[in-house]
Formats: C-alpha cells, structure tokens, sequence
C-alpha cells in the first residue's frame, strides 16, 4: 500500500524536469572535466569552493534539486529544463517554443553569459555554472526535446522486465541502470566513444537549438516510441547506444561551452 501510494506520488511530479537521472547528469559533467583547458579547471574550483562537494558532477544535479531545497527558484526555473519541438518537425522557434525564454535553449544561453560576464558577482555566476552543467545535460536526452501533448514520454505507460515505468523514465536513467555499471566503469565505456566536438572551435552563444534538434530528431526515429506497452531487451539493445552517444556528446558540448564562456 504504501509503495502504491509513493509511485502515485512520483507520478505526479512534473518530470518534464528530470533528465538523465543523477548518474547520467555526473556522467556528463565527468566527461566534461576531461576536456576542459587548465586554466578554464581553476576558474571553475574557484567558483565552487565552498561547495559540499565542489566539482562539476558535485553540482551536476543542483537545479534538479531546486524543487526540494528552493521551491521558489525550482518553480521559477522549471520550464528551463525542456522544449518542445517534436510535433514541428523539429525545427525551433524562440517565439513559437520558448516565451520569455522559458525553455532549455534560451536558459543556456542565457545562464552561459551569466556565467562569462567576470563583472557579476561571484554568487551570481555560480548559479549560472550550475545551470549550465545541468541544462547541458538535459537537452541531450531526447525526450527533453520532444512533445508536449505526453509531456516528453512521461505520460507514457510502459512495462519492462515486468515493472511498470514511462518512457521518460526509461530514457533518464533506466536503461544505465539495467546494465549494472558503477560510475567508473560507465566513465571508462563513454570515454571509448568518439568526441563531439573539438577543444579548437569554442564559441558563445551556445549552439543549444542545434542541440535540441538533434536530440528532437531522435524522437521521431521509428520505433523510438514502442508499439505496445509490453517492451524487452531488444529495444534496449536498439536504444541504449544512441543514450549513451547523446551522453557522450552531452559531455563535450559542455565542454565546449565552458571553455568559451570561461576562456580569458
């Protein structure tokens, strides 16, 4: 009864919020960390001095946090975490997706020159490198780019190994977690895969619509959307490499930006 009552619960959070889960959101800033220059590493530790755990995957997962630890700014912050572009082909549009610049793309953007302007105050641009771990992370998992009318995949009903979940639930984190691999040795098998994209070209603003269509057009790929509600291994065994690449190109993409917004 009361495990019934917690997964009514759960289900009724807004997780349109939530991506990857913990290990996937530490996975990408890890992956991350190893493309970052020298001098873009000690301006980040001394951003987060101070911090519980002062690295990038120690604040990987802040903004999804937010809800339980600053319900103002979670709910302020909350429709940062997506877009959705799916049912227009993919194809953003500020105006038509993205109202005052409520959406993942346009909060990139927007906390990465936060986080680059060395005029704001030391606070101010912490928050923003929180952000921008966070929603780095989040524009890279699919569903965070897709329809709205079954809030990216959550509204999905799907049945795997014999449990009940969704779809987005599937995509954040388990697929990872069926495979049983700690942090480390998932580090190990993504760090294998090829970059995404150079430590030469970094540039503001992010490319974060471009990211999001990506991520969209993965979406719409037949078979990304079970026929039935029944699935097995074989669409995981489909799926799990293309998590995994968007993991990947999660990680150097932040990389990219970090370097760009924090380069002297």
């Amino acid at each position: 009864m009361i495990r019934a009552l917690l997964l009514a619960l759960l289900l009724t959070l807004p997780l349109n919020a939530l991506a990857w889960g913990p290990l996937g959101h530490r996975l990408v800033a890890l992956l991350a960390w190893d493309e970052l220059t020298p001098q873009v590493r000690a301006d980040i530790q001394a951003l987060l001095a101070g911090e519980a755990d002062p690295t990038l995957a120690g604040v990987a997962n802040w903004a999804d946090e937010l809800r339980a630890n600053d319900p103002e700014l979670g709910k302020a912050s909350a429709k940062w975490h997506y877009v959705n572009i799916a049912q227009d082909g993919c194809v953003y549009d500020a105006a038509r997706h993205c109202r005052n610049g409520d959406c993942v793309v346009e909060a990139i953007r927007a906390q990465t020159a936060i986080l680059a302007d060395r005029s704001r105050p030391r606070e101010q641009r912490l928050q923003a490198l929180k952000f921008v771990v966070h929603f780095v992370g989040d524009v890279h998992q699919p569903l965070h780019a897709g329809y709205g009318h079954d809030k990216g995949g959550n509204d999905l009903q799907i049945n795997l190994d014999g449990r009940g979940s969704n779809l987005h639930a599937l995509w954040d984190s388990g697929m990872l977690n069926r495979e049983r691999l700690d942090e480390a040795a998932w580090l190990d098998r993504l760090r294998a895969l090829p970059l995404a994209v150079t430590l030469s070209r970094p540039a503001l603003p992010p490319d974060a619509a471009a990211w999001a269509e990506a991520s969209c057009r993965i979406v719409r790929e037949p078979g990304f959307y079970p026929p039935q509600a029944v699935i097995g291994d074989e669409y995981v065994q489909t799926w799990r490499p293309q998590a995994e690449a968007q993991l990947r190109r999660g990680g150097s993409h932040l990389a990219a930006v970090l370097n760009a917004a924090l380069a002297r």
